[in-house]
């Protein structure tokens, strides 16, 4: 600055620092910003030791005035090898805070062993400011070389893709900035010994222990003579992702996919064993921390004969396929897995992508492709109360265990027009799931959306899929206190098929920890009895059943094996749309190489049951209930097939069940709903000769906001007379006067429009899908109703299709997730339109801040002195004036929200139309959204002159 008072500092757009970059930062003259390099290699001793040393050096160098520390291992030869960079910085960082000096210096990190985006965010989690990955920017120099890209473009492509990366990270967690992710600590450690911690990551969570200074510094000791020792310049591949002949064991490789796809066809259970033995074969493979677990088999006096165990029948409707989207697997690969369930008695489960109306009626051979379980997620693709009505089980996906904190996507190139109807969607755009569910910010949110979804099907279960985390046994207490009936902890190694590279190999947890934790703590509150617990995560054998059993699931998840049942050989190709077997593609030649069938997949199921009976007989245990919560029956397994093994410690998941619990250990009492107390059994009851003979009817009823989700009861009573169709437009007509509780006319199905003279609270319309609903100010109050709220915050959520007319301003989040819906509204507050894929909304009003983040369809109209560009966050819409037709349209809607509210404002407008407003209203459309709108009507055209 030219104030010499003002302080001097030096401004980065990322980060990541190229070399020359590194470089102009250490010859800097200035006193402010005097640099040293500290070397992070040694010959000899310990890493304590040598961190202690390099801490000896920065204390001496602050005291010298030096006020960048580069932490450099670029020394690294035959004989030094290097420290790794994370241990020293974590161990710098809470050293420099106790000092308190750490505001003094700067951190930067020059190191080889930065190559990956989770490195880069590890390294700024514990406490780095700038990070130069000398090695990773060398080698992308070197591939530049060979593919014709200069070098400052390949480094700057690089640090394009880890800072991109940086910014997911951040925002899986809810951080916005950099200064607030930097030594944030957002990880948990897993098979790191406690004396690390306390030296490094001081205050992380590690749960199992692990590996300590002499047990990291001899790997990477073997690492640094194994690369010193090369011939070549090609390093070996590991697989990490893939299985590999000389990488690293996977469970699922040629030989177990073989034997189980080979007993499954051919329905040989001798077969199935020999699969089983290799999955569970713990002196050959350790490879999950069950692993480490020994099942206790009782004395030939406890054994009982298999005939004495639950039968086979009764095991099996605790089975369900893991979620599985229709979009991201074939419809072939989808209606198998749910064909084969509905044999058994299972459940499958539809995922988030929707699910196809003409797959909710029974075949004429008796078999079923209605999966029993529909996910309701942040995406709300086709989500409607027909979709909601057809299922045993609702489940609000809260997050993924494979990736969480992130949403699902599906590339454009796999929404072909059969998706994108069945997602309400346009075809051949990209669909994103957004991280947050915008209905679910707080434990009572979470609440309210189950009692949505309890008064759209009453007769469904409701589940709530959490994944597996430290704390999450806390969070657990919250759903099962907001009334869920099912609770599902899913692990970090399943659903990888679609799953970001990075979040597969350093994402979320083990199954495992996190239903041990969700067992232990629901019964130390005393709310075990009040859920079924379930559990999910590449679970392959009776085993793996057993042990989840005994840690606290009544029932299981069963995704991956289910899929190589079905010809899958985990190529992790899946989001290219090249699946060589025809499951997770859309398109129509690879689709023709599918070769799953329902018998296959309905005997592995068998296998898996009959599996875990013989395993309970030899415990001595008759039933599945007998056996949640059983960790007397286990365990820990002293592994000694490598060195490592030692190290991992389980204590904490064998968890011994007290007498002072007064609880059962599964799901025996209902949830209270009250359900019987809600405005709408009044409603039906009014309406119950009209609905039957579809025939007109009105009335009118006071309402006050411990009236939630009025509508949405009938809605479902209707559709479950009338499916989709529902009834005749404007059959039930709904006259409420007063303030609306949350969720007002959430899922309202066509035929029923509900007029409310007053306010309503929060979600008003959510899901809203066919019906008419308006609201306007009470004829008694004397207000500006275009200048004041009317309705609360995330109004519209996920509509599908319907009418919306409000006289007033709404809040927050208006219209996220609408995707056919037709809404006037007078104003809205900040993040409206986020997220949209479709419908139409029409602004009359100013707008917040963040206006249509991530829209990528629908149309909206405002006038151009509103929908200003600094409130607009999409970078990917074209602003521009509305065709002659759509002017059309326009008046036209103005005409019916006058004629539905009374608004002045629209009064106004239609009456100065020509003269002033006409030529004031602009529209935003996602470009992608209008190239395909154009490719349509190029179709059309082109079939009528076919024609």
């Amino acid at each position: 600055g030219t104030n010499q008072n003002q302080a001097k500092v030096l401004r980065f757009d990322s980060p990541i620092l190229t070399i020359p970059q590194k470089e102009a930062v250490m010859h800097l003259k200035e006193d402010r910003f005097r640099s040293e390099v500290m070397d992070l290699t040694y010959e000899d001793g310990g890493y304590e030791n040598s961190i202690n040393a390099i801490w000896d050096q920065v204390q001496e160098a602050i005291k010298r005035g030096i006020r960048i520390i580069c932490l450099s291992d670029k020394g690294v030869s035959a004989k030094k090898k290097p420290i790794p960079s994370l241990l020293v910085v974590g161990a710098l960082h809470h050293r420099l805070i106790a000092d308190g000096t750490r505001k003094e210096v700067t951190l930067l990190v020059e190191s080889g062993d930065v190559w990956e985006a989770h490195h880069s965010a590890t390294l700024l989690s514990y406490g780095a400011d700038l990070i130069c990955p000398y090695l990773a920017m060398g080698s992308c120099i070197k591939l530049a070389k060979e593919i014709e890209l200069t070098s400052e473009d390949a480094v700057k492509n690089y640090i394009k893709a880890v800072d991109k990366a940086l910014l997911k990270i951040m925002s899986k967690l809810g951080i916005s900035t950099l200064s607030s992710y930097k030594g944030a600590q957002t990880f948990e450690a897993l098979g790191v010994a406690q004396e690390v911690v306390d030296v490094c990551f001081k205050g992380t969570v590690t749960r199992i222990g692990g590996m300590g200074f002499s047990d990291l510094q001899k790997e990477n000791e073997v690492k640094h003579k194994v690369a010193f020792g090369l011939d070549n310049n090609e390093l070996p591949d590991l697989g990490n992702y893939q299985w590999k002949k000389r990488g690293e064991y996977h469970l699922f490789n040629p030989q177990s996919i073989h034997l189980l796809q080979h007993s499954t066809s051919t329905n040989d259970y001798k077969t199935y064993k020999k699969f089983s033995s290799t999955i569970d074969d713990l002196e050959q493979n350790a490879s999950t921390l069950r692993s480490f677990l020994r099942i206790k088999k009782g004395s030939k006096s406890i054994d009982i004969d298999i005939d004495s165990v639950e039968p086979v029948e009764q095991i099996l409707k605790r089975f369900a396929t893991g979620a599985m989207s229709l979009g991201s697997i074939s419809h072939e690969a989808h209606s198998t897995l749910a064909k084969a369930m509905n044999r058994i008695g299972g459940k499958s489960n539809s995922g988030e992508g929707g699910e196809d109306d003409r797959r909710f009626m029974r075949k004429a051979d008796g078999d079923w492709e209605r999966s029993a379980i529909k996910q309701v997620a942040s995406g709300r693709f086709g989500v409607d109360i027909n979709y909601l009505n057809n299922a045993e089980e609702l489940q609000i996906k809260v997050a993924q265990g494979a990736k969480p904190g992130e949403g699902g996507q599906l590339p454009g190139h796999k929404v072909n027009d059969y998706i994108g109807k069945v997602r309400n969607a346009t075809p051949g755009v990209g669909l994103i799931s957004p991280p947050p569910h915008h209905d679910i910010y707080s434990i009572e949110d979470l609440a309210q959306l189950i009692f949505d979804l309890k008064n759209a099907n009453d007769r469904a279960r409701i589940s709530v899929k959490l994944v597996s985390k430290a704390g999450i046994g806390v969070i657990a207490s919250g759903v099962a206190k907001a009334h869920a009936e099912h609770i599902l902890v899913s692990g970090f190694d399943g659903g990888t098929g679609a799953s970001p590279l990075s979040s597969i190999r350093h994402a979320g947890l083990p199954w495992e920890l996190g239903l041990a934790e969700t067992h232990q703590t629901l019964i130390k509150n005393g709310l075990r009895d009040r859920v079924v617990l379930q559990t999910d995560g590449q679970i392959r054998s009776g085993r793996d059943l057993a042990i989840a059993t005994m840690l606290g699931a009544e029932e299981w998840g069963i995704a991956t094996a289910a899929l190589v049942v079905e010809g899958c050989i985990l190529m992790r190709k899946c989001h290219l749309n090249t699946c060589p077997v025809g499951i997770a593609t859309q398109d129509p030649d690879l689709i023709k190489k599918f070769t799953g069938q329902v018998d296959h997949v309905v005997n592995y199921f068998y296998f898996l049951a009959n599996h875990l009976r013989e395993i309970m007989a030899e415990c001595g245990v008759k039933s599945v209930n007998e056996l949640v919560g059983r960790t007397d029956l286990l365990e820990i397994e002293g592994l000694q097939n490598h060195w490592k093994h030692s190290t991992v410690s389980l204590e904490p998941l064998l968890f011994k069940q007290a007498n002072s619990y007064e609880t059962d250990l599964y799901g025996t009492k209902a949830q209270e709903h009250n359900l019987d107390k809600v405005l709408d059994r009044r409603i039906i009851s009014d309406a119950k000769d009209a609905i039957k003979s579809k025939s007109d009817f009105y009335s009118v009823y006071n309402i006050n906001n411990e009236n939630r989700a009025v509508g949405t009861l009938t809605s479902s009573h209707i559709t479950r007379k009338y499916g989709k169709k529902g009834l005749p437009p404007r059959s039930i007509t709904l006259r409420f006067q007063g303030s609306a509780g949350q969720s007002f006319g959430s899922f309202t199905c066509k035929g029923m429009q509900l007029y409310l003279e007053g306010e309503a609270n929060d979600y008003f319309g959510k899901g809203l899908c066919g019906g008419i609903l308006s609201v306007t100010v009470p004829s008694n109050i004397k207000i500006k109703a275009a200048e004041n709220t009317i309705i609360g915050n995330v109004a519209l959520y996920g509509a599908t299709k319907g009418e919306v007319y409000i006289n007033g301003i709404a809040g927050d989040r208006f219209a996220v997730r609408n995707s056919g819906a037709h809404a006037v509204v007078e104003g809205l507050g900040d993040n409206g339109c986020e997220y949209m894929t479709g419908g139409k909304v029409m602004i009359l009003g100013a707008i917040g801040r963040n206006f249509a983040a991530g829209m990528s369809g629908g149309i909206v109209y405002g006038l151009e002195e509103y929908l200003l560009p600094r409130y607009i966050n999409n970078d990917q819409a074209d602003i521009e004036k509305p065709s002659t037709a759509e002017m059309k349209e326009l008046f036209e809607s103005i005409s019916t929200h006058f004629r539905y509210t009374g608004s002045k404002l629209a009064k106004e407008i239609l009456a100065k139309w020509e003269d002033k407003y006409k030529h004031k209203f602009i529209r935003i459309i996602p470009s992608e959204y209008k190239e395909a709108l154009r490719k349509r009507d190029e179709q059309l055209v082109s079939r009528k002159k076919a024609v």
